[in-house]
């Protein structure tokens, strides 16, 4: 297996990995950054972003992770497409196989691998998506005032999409696919207390249908043991917030995760239990997953890389 040794090795190129190559360039690491499975993170599936400071006008997902790739690759980020598919973190240098055929030793690691949004498995999900079909409410609610949405889920993160929707929207319909919510009690009063909400309990979504974007959603519902109803629904917008999925799979040997598989820091730092090791973005963020959060977290990750190294080569100078 072909082998490499870096300074600096940073797994992930949305917000959160560019973000962490541009600081660790400047602070002259020479920062090797693999992009990954979906160059530009998941803002790349995103028409249009509104919310991240310094874009007064907006800009197409798309456009800014290309400036902040740009931005990176100006001061001296390495960046190459490639996707990291197993690791050894149980000794320095640490071991990362890009593509099951290259081994990278890296003296610090940036893990930003992000999370990866669960979605119901309908084509018409990528079929409309960028033109209806959201995994962000947050990000994307928005382009949805006085307009009428769905959202998929049952749980808490459900709820709170639900009800910041309804605070944009006209009409919000959550689809739960039981007879009752998982969200805690107090989420549920909120949810049946708000007039724009209206909950359709057992029911499934199995289609979208809309000429140049999202124009209605299939529904089924279950009426008895073998009984159901088919019917549509007009909607503007179908928000899934049935859960993500954090890529920290081949992490999670070596650093702490929680029960749903999030990477684990110190004290809220991008600080991990190995030394030298730090996580930025998504990938330990089960909470915000926001551009600007994203950002802020390969920041500050760059920065204890910097002083981990700056520390490292201070003891190895005086013996």
């Amino acid at each position: 297996m072909e082998r490499e040794q870096v300074k600096c090795l940073i797994i992930g190129s949305g917000p959160a990995g560019y973000t962490a190559a541009i600081y660790a360039g400047r602070a002259n690491l020479s920062p090797v950054l693999y992009e990954g499975i979906q160059p530009g993170g998941q803002l790349t599936t995103t028409t249009d972003v509104e919310n991240f400071p310094g874009y007064p006008s907006g800009i197409s997902g798309t456009q800014m992770m290309e400036d902040f790739r740009q931005q990176a690759l100006r001061f001296g980020t390495d960046i190459r497409y490639g996707i990291a598919t197993a690791s050894d973190l149980s000794q320095s240098p640490y071991k990362i196989t890009i593509d099951g055929e290259k081994e990278i030793e890296t003296e610090s690691l940036i893990i930003a691998t992000g999370a990866t949004a669960k979605y119901l498995g309908l084509p018409d999900e990528e079929k409309y998506a960028g033109m209806g079909v959201s995994a962000c409410a947050t990000c994307d609610g928005f382009f949805y005032r006085k307009k009428v949405v769905a959202v998929v889920g049952g749980g808490d993160t459900a709820c709170e999409e639900a009800i910041y929707l309804a605070g944009l929207a006209s009409k919000v319909y959550l689809i739960v696919r039981k007879p009752y919510l998982r969200a805690s009690k107090i989420m549920q009063e909120r949810v049946h207390h708000h007039e724009n909400i209206e909950v359709l309990y057992e029911h499934n979504a199995e289609g979208l249908f809309g000429e140049n974007g999202v124009e209605g959603v299939k529904l089924v519902k279950r009426l008895g043991e073998s009984d159901e109803e088919h019917y549509e629904v007009a909607i503007d917008g179908f928000f899934l917030a049935i859960g993500h999925k954090p890529n920290s799979d081949i992490f999670a040997k070596y650093l702490e995760t929680d029960e749903v598989g999030y990477l684990k820091t110190i004290d809220g730092t991008p600080v991990t239990r190995v030394p030298g090791v730090y996580v930025a973005g998504d990938v330990g963020d089960p909470n915000y997953r926001q551009a600007i959060t994203a950002a802020a977290s390969g920041c500050k990750a760059a920065i204890e890389a910097e002083r981990y190294l700056a520390e490292r080569a201070y003891q190895e100078s005086i013996g």
